[in-house]
């Protein structure tokens, strides 16, 4: 979900996982799976791939599945066949969504994200009808561990510069930090701020919009319903929309999960 917003801080405060672990094993076996077919099985040589398995180990990832996964991508075990596709529509009250997908069926995904749009009252459409409201942006997430000090200022001033990336900003916990690049140097910028010894979480290319548009009441809750339903399908990598709430929707929303 893009965007430093209301809905996406009250999102983390409520600890709402992207999937629980079987499911996150199922995109990372994917990612895992699409890395190696497009860039070979060498991390070495594949930034892409190097960065799956450093998220695949991350989250304790058997080291079998995840070999069994690359082996599928280069071919030399049948079921590599998956393909990247980004379905583009409309939320409530005008607000756009981009969803990124990696499937083995484009016909059976295409359904489900259709249905999932039309379920709570917005829109698939065609594609670029929503993409120039959005641009690509390279994203770090950094974030010690529970007990380690937080990042001091000077030292993450430094690391950025060294590291070829634009700028730096707190997240959405005072401990986190999102530094951001060019799309084109993120696995770059990733790599400089672990070899500085960094506590790297994520990273990826987001699409950033260039306006928001704000939501209010039901229209809201339905738009955040059509994202929710939208991320729990297993094709889906990445859902990204330009909304945000206003004042009241997001502090009645906060107000439920206290």
């Amino acid at each position: 979900m893009a965007g430093h917003n209301k809905w996406s801080t009250i999102r983390h405060r409520k600890g709402r996982q992207d999937a629980q672990r079987a499911k996150l094993f199922t995109k990372l076996i994917r990612e895992l799976t699409t890395a190696a077919r497009l860039g070979g099985g060498d991390p070495d040589a594949n930034p892409r791939l190097r960065k799956a398995l450093d998220e695949a180990r991350a989250h304790n990832m058997p080291k079998a599945k995840y070999e069994r996964a690359i082996a599928k991508g280069t071919g030399t075990l049948d079921g590599g066949g998956f393909e990247h596709i980004t379905y583009e529509g409309y939320g409530l009250g005008g607000a756009a969504i981009l969803v990124e997908c990696t499937t083995d069926n484009t016909n059976r995904t295409v359904s489900e994200v259709r249905h999932a749009f039309s379920k709570h009252g917005g829109e698939l459409g065609k594609p670029g009808c929503v993409a120039y409201l959005f641009s690509p942006q390279g994203r770090v997430v950094l974030e010690p561990a529970e007990g380690e000090p937080a990042l001091a200022h000077d030292d993450l001033l430094m690391a950025v510069l060294a590291s070829g990336a634009d700028d730096f900003e707190t997240g959405e916990t005072d401990r986190e930090v999102i530094i951001t690049c060019q799309p084109s140097i993120v696995d770059v910028v990733r790599s400089a701020l672990e070899d500085a010894g960094l506590p790297v979480q994520t990273s990826q290319v987001a699409q950033v919009p260039a306006a928001t548009v704000e939501l209010s009441g039901e229209d809201a809750r339905a738009h955040i319903r059509i994202i929710e339903l939208l991320e729990d399908n297993d094709d889906v990598d990445q859902v990204w929309s330009n909304f945000d709430l206003d004042d009241a929707t997001a502090a009645a929303l906060q107000a439920e999960d206290d």
